[in-house]
């Protein structure tokens, strides 16, 4: 699948910090069973390969990716441990969009989004959308840069995700609402679904 494919697999991308191996296979399960097919593990625990693993070799229905990657040897590693993409907070220097697994690297002006068309990208994060001018900055990339597509991921929660998903240069948006951590700690999977599908329903 390429970046783009996933990126229309579901409105909302599930951003993940997951602290125990055991909540990823039924948080992951949990998810998908609202609508969310694409997950997000993000690399910010010491746990996060084990829980990339285990939910890509488990999870039926799952596309699980990795997020937080910021250099080439960690791309390798989330594409060794089964992840089918990895999402950036920024451009890495010298990874292009071909490597060991499809690459969503982040932007937050138009200087990077440059930058990035050179590397051979054209869908992006923008990160931290709230910090970086959000709707208004999409609104202004939209004309001078046609062919980007975004998941604008920082600050984006159920209140705004439709202001967002409504513009033409936004594919799907990055949340960490929709796994709430008390919702993980006590297993609350089904309060988990619930939320992955009222996200869903945001197409």
């Amino acid at each position: 699948m390429t970046v783009d494919d996933i990126m229309r697999l579901a409105p909302v991308i599930p951003v993940l910090i997951i602290e125990e191996v055991d909540d990823a296979v039924p948080l992951g399960r949990a998810l998908v069973a609202g609508g969310l097919r694409a997950l997000e593990v993000t690399l910010r625990t010491p746990v996060a390969l084990e829980c990339i693993r285990r939910m890509a070799g488990e999870i039926e229905g799952a596309v699980v990716g990795a997020g937080t990657v910021t250099t080439p040897q960690a791309r390798e590693q989330v594409a060794r441990a089964g992840a089918r993409f990895a999402v950036s907070p920024g451009l890495i220097d010298g990874e292009a969009a071909d490597g060991p697994v499809p690459l969503l690297p982040g932007i937050a002006t138009a200087t990077e989004l440059m930058y990035g068309f050179k590397m051979g990208f054209s869908r992006f994060k923008l990160f931290p959308a709230n910090v970086v001018g959000g709707i208004g900055a999409l609104k202004a990339f939209a004309s001078p840069f046609a062919e980007a597509k975004f998941c604008p991921t920082g600050g984006v929660s159920l209140a705004n995700a439709a202001d967002y998903l409504s513009l033409s240069n936004v594919v799907c948006v990055g949340g960490s609402w929709v796994a709430p951590p008390e919702l993980v700690r006590a297993g609350a999977w089904g309060k988990i679904t619930a939320l992955a599908a009222e996200a869903k329903a945001l197409a």
